[in-house]
């Protein structure tokens, strides 16, 4: 029986992600060594990380992109299929269009002195309202789970996100990476200024940000708060029902560091 053939659109979904490139990355190098384990070596992440970025890849477009051989001088390793070296050249024929159009977007910004950063994905779709840009300042943490301190773009607010370690790996994060910081609108609750803001488990200080509040919408279910920080982002959150709070009043924004979602530029 003949292999399925995968809709465009899944490819589309597979090639369309944050991490993308990095797992595209892991697949092609399968395809040099015929190892999982030597592809994870080469690409910098650890055999478990290697094999959760073939399978979220295979998961996003929808058939099988990597099976295993079995026996042979070797000993066994693992084969790209043929729809996983049809990725790749999907894969190589967008990073090629993509290279074409911010080269463009680059000399357009040189000459006019525009901001770099509209080299960030504007193309990300999602169901998160926060989405800001950020620059890696540390990673801290020796286990499973990472805290990653994100430098806000033009701000000297500094958000913190727990992520695992396989995550950080396949993101490739480090100090100085230009990356999108994400959160759901109804993760960040919002409070007065002069209010001191109940504890949140498993969270500190750090995910706490001066605001100032530029519109209210009410409901008995909570008001949802659009809020601006100091250097020009802008916020969504909620507040209590008939919290009282109006434009331009002073709000402190709270939000869980595992609510934090890190996506990379482009």
């Amino acid at each position: 029986m003949p292999a399925r053939r995968p809709p465009a659109v899944a490819f589309a979904s597979a090639l369309n992600q944050p991490s993308a490139d990095k797992r595209v990355d892991i697949l092609r190098r399968v395809v040099q060594t015929g190892s999982i384990s030597q592809a994870g070596r080469d690409a910098g992440v650890s055999y478990k990380a290697a094999w959760q970025a073939i399978d979220t890849l295979t998961n996003l477009a929808g058939v099988p992109l990597v099976e295993r051989a079995v026996g042979g001088a070797g000993g066994g390793g693992a084969k790209v299929t043929a729809q996983g070296l049809e990725l790749l050249a999907a894969a190589e024929a967008i990073d090629s269009a993509r290279l074409a159009v911010l080269a463009r977007l680059q000399a357009a910004t040189t000459v006019e002195g525009g901001d770099t950063h509209m080299a960030l994905p504007l193309h990300l779709r999602t169901s998160m309202r926060n989405q800001v840009p950020c620059t890696v300042k540390a990673l801290r943490g020796r286990g499973p789970i990472v805290q990653v301190q994100l430098q806000l773009v033009g701000d000297d607010a500094v958000l913190v996100a727990r992520i695992t370690r396989e995550s950080v790996e396949l993101l490739g994060l480090q100090a100085g990476l230009p990356v999108l910081a994400l959160c759901k609108a109804t993760a960040v609750r919002v409070w007065p200024a002069e209010a001191t803001p109940p504890a949140m488990a498993g969270a500190d200080s750090a995910n706490r940000l001066a605001a100032r509040v530029r519109r209210v919408a009410r409901s008995t279910q909570g008001d949802e708060v659009a809020a601006e920080l100091a250097g020009g982002s802008q916020w969504v959150g909620f507040a209590a029902a008939s919290s009282g709070l109006r434009a331009r009043a002073a709000v402190v924004l709270q939000v869980y560091e595992a609510a934090m979602v890190i996506a990379l530029a482009g």
